[in-house]
């Protein structure tokens, strides 16, 4: 017993052990003479000169994967570009999401010169008056923003920010294994695909997805539409391999998952390294999100940092940001250096009119909404619906136990034979 009790917690540790970590790095850019395989060109070089020879950093806060770092040969790093141009040195951190962002930022202990949220996100920070208003004389390279996107709802007067990307959210899938002949949110649902379905790991992309399938406003603050879509919700867990966000990477590129949602330009850069992949935006529609640079308050030096969202809104440095990560560009002279095909990808640039009709910007969710779906959101995960590969521990243990009661039956019977 003794050894078969050692064998069952053996065995219970491989298949139950598992590990994740969340790692922030700092990348202080420099530059180097592999530099200059293409390279940001200016209509005003004197601009960016002001602060030479002075020893200035920034520190700059921005998505994962959010922009071009020189890590490809070919492949500028603009970050040291910008640099070469000011002789300003950038300290590069990344987070994951919105609320990673925003709960850095409330904890205090950091500061940021720049950073990069999403419009949901600017709305909120500008109600609780944690940006810096920009002075826009300061950013002249701002009439290059296409003018559908300035003055947007959550920043009226484009006061605090500056369009960075913008992008919709569809799914990516694996089309040698995923034959639908047309897709939609509900495969998320589908146990024909469990435990090879990725899902997003944060409230606001999750719960639109729901809200949008249960025929809700994605900006919705009504908390019984919060709680059936919190419930539709847990109905997809039996399904879920995972909640993930850049991690998307790694498991649709090994193939380890086969569908997931995520944002356009990341699908595009997915389906452009790996074969196989495919991306769809739902007919029932989607969220449309901006990125955009801002100054939060508490910054070192404003005016450093309004030379770097003006050197953003250069010509090539737009462009570079968009070839490089796959998102799309609010830059009208970046959007057109871009090739027809990515123009009319109809990923990238969806038509005007399905913009119209079929997509949602988020808008900043009261506080009480907001602490609301992140309870839920909390209850959801912890709940005791098990996804495939949880329950596969309980059941084997079951099975042990089982086979491991029938063997001391069978010997008891046997014992009591040979004494009788």
């Amino acid at each position: 017993m003794k050894k078969l009790f050692i064998i069952l917690t053996a065995l219970t540790a491989v298949f139950t052990c598992g590990c994740s970590h969340i790692e922030e790095y700092a990348n202080e850019a420099e530059v180097s003479d592999t530099v200059g395989i293409t390279s940001v060109t200016t209509e005003n070089p004197e601009y960016y000169s002001r602060f030479r020879g002075q020893d200035i950093s920034i520190n700059v806060y921005n998505w994962g994967e959010y922009i071009p770092d020189g890590s490809e040969e070919g492949v500028l790093n603009l970050n040291a570009e910008f640099t070469r141009l000011t002789d300003i040195k950038v300290n590069y951190s990344t987070y994951a999401t919105n609320e990673e962002l925003y709960a850095k930022l409330k904890g205090g202990g950091s500061t940021y010169d720049i950073i990069i949220p999403s419009d949901y996100m600017i709305s909120r920070m500008i109600k609780e008056d944690m940006l810096e208003p920009l002075d826009m004389s300061d950013i002249p390279n701002f009439k290059n923003v296409m003018e559908k996107f300035q003055n947007p709802e959550y920043d009226k007067d484009s006061k605090y920010s500056v369009p960075y990307t913008w992008g919709t959210v569809g799914i990516i899938y694996d089309s040698t294994i995923v034959d639908e002949e047309k897709i939609g949110w509900d495969i998320l649902w589908n146990e024909d695909y469990a435990g090879n379905i990725l899902m997003f790991d944060n409230p606001r992309d999750a719960f639109a997805i729901a809200e949008n399938m249960l025929g809700y406003s994605l900006n919705t603050e009504d908390k019984d539409e919060l709680k059936k879509a919190a419930e539709k919700l847990k109905e997809q867990k039996k399904v879920v391999q995972a909640y993930v966000m850049d991690e998307i990477f790694d498991k649709m590129g090994a193939g380890e998952a086969v569908i997931a949602p995520y944002y356009a330009g990341d699908a595009v850069t997915l389906m452009d390294e790996f074969d196989g992949l495919d991306f769809v935006i739902p007919d029932s529609g989607t969220n449309l999100f901006i990125d955009a640079l801002c100054i939060p308050k508490g910054c070192r030096n404003k005016e450093a940092a309004q030379m770097y969202i003006n050197f953003m809104c250069e010509k090539d440095a737009a462009y570079a940001v968009t070839d490089f990560i796959g998102y799309s560009t609010p830059n009208r002279k970046a959007y057109e250096m871009l090739p027809d095909e990515v123009k009319y990808d109809g990923i990238s640039y969806p038509d005007d009119k399905f913009i119209k009709e079929k997509t949602t910007t988020f808008k900043n969710l009261s506080d009480e909404t907001n602490l609301e779906m992140q309870t839920l959101w909390t209850e959801m995960k912890s709940s005791e619906e098990q996804t495939p590969n949880r329950v596969i521990v309980p059941a084997f243990m079951a099975l042990c136990v089982l086979a491991s009661l029938i063997i001391l039956i069978r010997r008891y019977i046997k014992k009591k034979k040979d004494v009788f």
